[in-house]
């Protein structure tokens, strides 16, 4: 089977129903794969462009918590592909197939879908996290997952040893066959011949169907398992299957300008709020700019950004900054920050590494400072974010690293 037939016979199962409770009050009313990122995109852009760029566009979405609005922008957004050439992104929600449960884990996510999963004739099974940013082609991941001939091959990105005790880390052999696997060690394995690095897992893994479809159903019948393929069956598989590590970096679309392969979990309100700011960057890690890799989004029409005045006291200016489509910049200065569609900073305000989400209204003379502020925010004239932690911590969510979230229902609650 050559490998464009070998993408074409591959099912892309995107599991995108978890809260992402540690952004906090950003996924109250959404799930953390439709949260906003990178100043027009949602975080389930990155996993659903690497699939179409890799060729892989059979494309299950398993959605389950808060879902509607990730389920409007991926009817909304991606709806082009070709149904006679057997091409779809479907969105899958949990409907308790199997029993009265919800989703209990990654792998239960995946088994209680079976009967569409074996309907659908393929010959592999691409499994992807929907709330991570990175650019990767996935079919030279699928190429060398054939030619070792795997039961299932598991992406893997190198870490330095200090920081793997937050990780699931894979201790490998010379042919990059997981010998063992430890979730978040105290006393990592270090990959071969580089004592100072060690293999997180990323939570990507290709599977044989029949393979994958056999070993779900033994751990359904596991009352012993928290069914999470993570904690479970990948470890359960070292010893008994023939699985294998792929290394990110020879998969990953890399930026010329760095060395090291981009791949984020903006699971907690610092990376997400980090992985924002390094998009003001003079050179950013990731590239949003690569024609050859695009990143695709739902598009809606708006009219392109304005910048307002041009007097000593009061001109509308950004600095090292994001400003999207729709946004008006009246009399202000935006510095090293992201704003996000539709957005308006009203004169004599200063907003400072700040990610301001979607259809956001600034009043005049406000001054922020590491904040994020969710969609729809109505900031009154005055209001002053980021200069006093104490108040900042009374009034809306600071985090230990000094980040401000602030939401309309918590300015609703200071100034009612």
């Amino acid at each position: 089977m050559d490998l464009n037939t070998a993408c074409m016979k591959t099912l892309s199962i995107i599991l995108a129903g978890g809260r992402g409770s540690r952004l906090k009050q950003l996924t109250d009313n959404r799930s953390k794969p439709a949260v906003p990122i990178a100043g027009k995109y949602k975080i389930i852009d990155f996993p659903l462009s690497n699939c179409v760029n890799s060729g892989m566009r059979r494309i299950a979405v398993l959605t389950q918590y808060r879902s509607h609005t990730l389920n409007q922008h991926v009817q909304r957004g991606w709806n082009f592909l070709r149904s006679d050439f057997n091409e779809f992104i479907e969105l899958w929600p949990a409907q308790q197939q199997t029993g009265g449960d919800w989703y209990q884990g990654t792998a239960d996510a995946v088994y209680q879908n079976l009967s569409m999963i074996e309907g659908l004739d393929s010959e592999y099974i691409l499994i992807l996290a929907g709330d991570h940013v990175y650019k990767q082609d996935y079919s030279i991941m699928l190429k060398e997952h054939i030619e070792c001939g795997a039961d299932v091959s598991v992406a893997c990105i190198e870490v330095p040893v200090t920081e793997a005790d937050q990780f699931g880390i894979m201790h490998v052999d010379e042919g990059d066959n997981i010998i063992a696997f430890e979730e978040k060690p105290s006393n990592p394995p270090t990959m071969p011949g580089n004592p100072e690095v060690s293999l997180a897992s990323m939570g990507i893994y290709i599977f044989n169907t029949k393979f994958l479809c056999e070993k779900l159903r033994s751990d359904a019948d596991d009352k012993d398992s928290s069914h999470d393929f993570g904690k479970d069956l990948i470890p359960f598989f070292v010893g008994r299957s023939t699985i294998k590590a792929h290394h990110f970096s020879r998969s990953v679309i890399s930026n010329e300008s760095y060395t090291h392969p981009y791949w984020r979990d903006v699971g907690t309100l610092t990376a997400y709020w980090e992985s924002n700011m390094d998009l003001t960057r003079l050179v950013p890690e990731l590239d949003l700019y690569d024609e050859d890799w695009p990143i695709r989004t739902a598009h809606y029409q708006r009219p392109a950004a304005k910048f307002n005045y041009n007097y000593e006291e009061r001109m509308g200016t950004a600095l090292n900054s994001v400003v999207s489509a729709g946004c008006i910049v009246s009399g202000s200065t935006v510095e090293k920050s992201i704003l996000f569609n539709n957005v308006r900073v009203n004169s004599y305000s200063h907003v400072n590494r700040s990610v301001i989400l979607p259809r956001c209204d600034i009043g005049r003379n406000c001054r922020l400072t590491k904040v994020v502020l969710d969609s729809d925010c109505r900031l009154p004239e005055g209001t002053i974010i980021g200069e006093n932690a104490q108040e900042d911590a009374e009034r809306f969510y600071r985090n230990e690293d000094g980040i401000t979230l602030v939401t309309q229902e918590m300015i609703e609650k200071l100034f009612n």
